[in-house]
């Protein structure tokens, strides 16, 4: 038995020493340096107690170790479970507890928070920082540079990653071996990297976009990668004259528009645009191309099946829409009530089978019964239309999660902190079309009694215990919520009244 994943994106790279990884500094990492780097960090996994199928808990920076880790992971034959930066410790608890995970890794200064949790579960904890410090890379010191690589089952998990529905709570979606190098695979050769590619890479990589589209490719191309912490416009314009290849979420685009340094000549070098995780707008799409010379290519895809589709690499790429399902990849449209198949050119669920399809939720058998059919479709929630082309265009969602950013939000969530606030009776929280991040976040809230509505009491207790990218972008306060006959909540109406 071998280890499909490690031998497909790891092991081929061992002692090249091409340069893989440039850094904000002007440091590169060689391949053949990458990949002891990535045994090293395997030993210390195993010293730390980390078997096969164990899972690994990170919240950490972007930086060399990070990436290191998730490939020592797949090595080691554990769980990679790359966290949000951004959440608050409360929120990292139930992915602890949830997960039960074997090692913990996280900043130093999160490590009073987290530490008693990953006590309760029997997990390590070790610290990583965006420098490559902490005492994960203590660890990896003096170790071997090279790892036996444990054998692992196609259909063996490699990674854990939570997504949020509309109600309940965060699911754990198992990523096989399979799931990821099989999408890989398809977009490497659809989107056609090759080593001579250099990719900007400023997306976070706890997220599929970052981790899994980007690196996964990219190594399985042997493609050249610019790692930035995060976004950044002068880099970004630094960058794209010497590069070939950009991922990016629309915000990228858009803050990319509003600076004049972005022109056709700046752009002739580059060979793709790829833009996913939030839906971009046509006008935003027009606008690149009329700037640039180049159509941006937008795909779709969700965490529980990594890509689902893209517009072609070869031939239009048509604004407002995500292209054709990927090679080996099926997707149909169907009646939300009967399941039955819809008319052509009509609406429908979009529902998706293949390789990339997840193996199920995490301790949640009924749920992945209710999304999984038997027939091995997922029924993905969105709401879709396939054109006579064959393009696909999603037009909504069934449920009312909201993407902003590139980030899975789910209402409900913001709803319970918001109705613990100072006088508030009920809320409702929605999305609205924004430009920059996709959707964003308003909050409609009923004041109890007459109360007075204290805005800054309220975006204080939600800062207090959610991550910032969920918090409200606008309150709206209102006399009553607009319900239906059976007292639900029509979402949908304060969409259409605040979404101008």
């Amino acid at each position: 038995m071998q280890n499909p994943l490690y031998d497909a994106l790891f092991a081929p790279h061992a002692g090249n020493p091409a340069a893989f990884l440039t850094l904000d500094d002007g440091t590169t990492v060689s391949f053949a340096a990458f990949v002891a780097r990535i045994a090293q960090t395997a030993h210390a996994l195993r010293d730390a107690g980390v078997a096969p199928g164990d899972r690994i808990v990170v919240q950490a920076p972007k930086c060399v170790g990070m990436l290191a880790l998730y490939g020592a992971a797949v090595q080691a034959g554990a769980v990679f479970l790359p966290l949000n930066t951004a959440y608050t410790a409360d929120e990292v608890d139930y992915f602890i507890a949830d997960a039960t995970p074997k090692l913990v890794i996280c900043t130093a200064a999160a490590r009073p928070s987290l530490a008693p949790m990953a006590a309760r579960t029997g997990a390590a904890l070790l610290t990583l920082e965006a420098d490559d410090s902490g005492t994960l890379t203590d660890a990896t010191t003096g170790q071997p540079d090279t790892f036996p690589t444990v054998p692992r089952d196609p259909d063996d998990l490699a990674a854990l990653l939570y997504t949020s529905g509309t109600t309940g709570r965060s699911k754990g979606a198992m990523m096989t071996q399979r799931n990821l190098l099989s999408n890989a695979r398809a977009l490497t050769d659809l989107w056609q990297i090759t080593a001579q590619d250099r990719l900007i890479h400023a997306l976070p990589i706890f997220h599929t976009h970052g981790l899994f589209v980007a690196m996964n490719t990219a190594l399985l191309a042997g493609a050249r990668v610019r790692l930035m912490p995060r976004f950044d416009l002068d880099q970004m314009m630094a960058e794209i004259p010497r590069s070939t290849l950009m991922m990016g979420v629309p915000t990228f685009y858009t803050r990319l528009l509003e600076d004049p340094r972005l022109t056709r000549d700046l752009a002739a070098p580059m060979r793709l645009f790829i833009s996913g995780s939030a839906p971009l707008l046509a006008e935003t799409h027009a606008a690149f191309a009329d700037r640039t010379g180049h159509a941006i290519l937008e795909r779709y895809g969700m965490t529980e099946t990594n890509m689902i589709t893209s517009n072609p690499y070869d031939g239009a790429r048509i604004a407002g829409t995500v292209g054709m399902p990927l090679p080996g990849v099926e997707v149909r449209l169907t009646d939300p009530d009967t399941a039955a198949p819809v008319a052509p050119g009509a609406v429908g669920m979009v529902e998706v089978r293949g390789p990339n399809v997840f193996k199920g939720y995490w301790n949640m058998p009924e749920k992945t019964a209710a999304d999984l059919r038997a027939d091995g479709f997922f029924i993905t929630g969105d709401l879709g239309q396939i054109d006579a082309q064959g393009y696909l265009s999603i037009v909504g969602r069934i449920k009312d999660l909201i993407i902003s950013g590139g980030y899975n939000i789910y209402p409900k969530e913001i709803e319970d902190v918001l109705n613990e606030g100072p006088g508030v009776a009920e809320s409702a929280v929605f999305g609205i079309p924004d430009p920059d991040f996709g959707e964003g976040v308003v909050a409609a809230v009923v004041m109890a009694g007459g109360a007075a509505f204290d805005e800054a009491a309220l975006a204080a207790l939600v800062k207090a215990k959610l991550a910032r990218f969920k918090h409200p972008r606008r309150y709206v306060v209102l006399p009553d919520l607009p319900r239906n006959a059976m007292g639900k909540v029509q979402k949908n109406l304060l969409r259409a009244q605040f979404g101008g």
